[in-house]
């Protein structure tokens, strides 16, 4: 990660794969994965759902304060949030070098649950509606097929 470095190093990629082109060469690599799936017919939406470090902040200390959410809190999270700046340029980076036609990111607010599904849902909806998407039609031979096989299995005697 570009956050942390020491990640990348214990990935065990091979020394010339790791120069200073590696984060431009996987990004690279994504857009040109998500080309492919494209090409092939996939559909490919992605999400970033942008909490403000105002709102984690506030989950944070729900997650602390609420009994039944402690489960979600994990103690590295405050060490993390202390590299905020450095996790927003590294997705805005990774988002404006992944961003295409054919797999768009969508950048949504998400410190109100509700918008934030919304958002999503919508685009979801949008993309399916682009795919025009319809039952296969079956015509008045395959409906011959079908009634003459009708008939032989009801025909069987068990």
């Amino acid at each position: 990660m570009k956050v942390h470095p020491q990640i990348l190093a214990g990935q065990k990629l091979p020394p010339e794969v790791v120069t200073k082109q590696v984060w431009k060469e996987r990004y690279e690599d994504i857009a040109s994965f998500e080309r492919y799936l494209s090409r092939n017919g996939v559909v490919v939406v992605k999400f970033f759902l942008n909490v403000s470090k105002e709102e984690q902040k506030k989950r944070f200390l729900d997650r602390l304060v609420q009994p039944e959410k402690n489960w979600k809190f994990a103690l590295g999270d405050v060490a993390e949030r202390r590299q905020w700046d450095s996790y927003m340029e590294a997705y805005e980076a990774a988002i404006r070098a992944t961003a295409t036609p054919h797999a768009p990111w969508y950048v949504v607010p998400a410190d109100n649950k509700w918008f934030t599904r919304l958002v999503v849902a919508s685009a979801v909806i949008d993309a399916l509606e682009k795919m025009d998407l319809a039952y296969p039609t079956v015509d008045e031979a395959k409906k011959s097929e079908l009634a003459k096989a009708r008939a032989e299995l009801e025909a069987e005697k068990d």
